[in-house]
């Protein structure tokens, strides 16, 4: 598991507002769902992605079904990918097109990726993985 300091989680966890959650289910036993409820719950808009759920009601948000049908007003600051890591660059790449207010990328628990970071440190951007932002804002923002 790679190491960042808890001021590194903090910085991200207080200055995000707005997330789109690439890989969402609406399975509530499923991981990507406990997690956008949790960070919906503690104000975070959260913006689930999954092209077989578009069009459905999440929390009083509209799943949609790729990054580039966010509405462009939405202001997305965070990218949180819940999908395989060889799935991980082109989700990155699109993002870093799609979503200008971007400022931070983060890869779910067993989701790394060397191209994603290179990525997100050309374009100067924080930058988590194999980590969950459910379970280090519960350490230490709750």
């Amino acid at each position: 598991m790679t190491k960042y300091s808890d001021d590194h989680f903090r910085e991200i966890l207080t200055t995000t507002r707005v997330i789109a959650l690439v890989g969402f289910s609406a399975k509530p036993d499923r991981a990507s769902h406990k997690v956008a409820k949790y960070l919906a719950e503690q104000g975070y808009r959260v913006i689930p992605v999954n092209p077989g759920l578009a069009g459905q009601d999440f929390m009083g948000e509209t799943v949609v079904a790729d990054l580039a049908s966010i509405p462009k007003d939405a202001q997305v600051d965070m990218l949180d990918v819940f999908r395989a890591s060889e799935h991980v660059p082109p989700i990155v790449a699109t993002a870093l097109n799609e979503l200008p207010d971007l400022r931070t990328v983060w890869l779910q628990i067993g989701v790394v990726s060397d191209e994603a970071r290179q990525m997100s440190a050309d374009h100067g951007l924080a930058y988590v993985e194999d980590h969950c932002p459910k379970i280090e804002h519960s350490r230490l923002l709750a």
